[in-house]
């Protein structure tokens, strides 16, 4: 579920769309809100699992050689 903002500044990074949701999706989670705990820890008991996986398998298809033809997983 990619954001799109107006104001949002460009980013030509590689996986920077994941970056973006991934990190949002963390400090906008009751965990971090409502808890005060640290995004780290909130990682470590499984919040925002799909978008880590997601953008894990982002920046390794990075090193894949076989990317060069199917191209970057993520957006």
């Amino acid at each position: 579920m990619p954001k799109y903002y107006e104001e949002k500044e460009d980013d030509y990074k590689a996986c920077a769309g994941l970056r973006e949701d991934f990190k949002s999706c963390l400090l906008q989670h009751d965990c971090v809100v409502k808890e005060g705990k640290k995004p780290s820890e909130c990682l470590k008991e499984g919040h925002c699992k799909g978008l880590q996986v997601s953008f894990f398998e982002c920046k390794r298809s990075m090193l894949d050689t076989r990317s060069r033809f199917r191209g970057r997983k993520g957006y």
